[in-house]
């Protein structure tokens, strides 16, 4: 059935899907604020000079280390370029920095309620395992290909 909407013949079922995601977003909308506000928290509460104690240039430490404090301390990729730069200026390995920023970006275990509640918990944790897995991998491939290692 087609009906005349704001002046555009529009399909009933499209209007009322549009509706119907409306309707979905305002309910996820808290979750999704909820989140932006603990990662914002979190990445304020970790100073950067944390990070420089934690990295000793060992290959496989290093990138380990660096998933998984990536994985805790989530963000975005804007601010992930500038981050990372800063942590190698600091003189942080770059397979540590490759680690933590794939993994900053790609898992996040701060999201994962909401992702559980919005996606299926099993598919929100097979994801962010898989993330965490090909952080590390990303990262020695990554270095290896630069040859950057020694």
């Amino acid at each position: 059935m087609v009906k005349k909407w704001v002046g555009i013949k529009v399909n009933f079922k499209l209007k009322e899907s549009f509706l119907k995601a409306g309707r979905a977003l305002g309910k996820v909308f808290p979750m999704i604020l909820g989140t932006i506000l603990l990662v914002s928290l979190i990445s304020a509460l970790i100073p950067e000079s944390f990070y420089l104690s934690v990295f000793n240039k060992n290959i496989f430490f290093d990138s380990i280390v660096g998933s998984l404090i990536g994985s805790v301390s989530a963000g975005n990729p804007i601010t992930s370029y500038i981050f990372g730069g800063e942590m190698l200026n600091q003189g942080v390995g770059l397979i540590a920095v490759t680690a933590f920023l794939v993994s900053w970006v790609t898992v996040g275990l701060i999201q994962l309620p909401a992702e559980s509640l919005i996606l299926n918990k099993k598919f929100a944790i097979i994801r962010n395992l898989s993330s965490f897995v090909f952080a590390i991998v990303v990262a020695v491939l990554t270095v290896l290909i630069l040859g950057v290692l020694k």
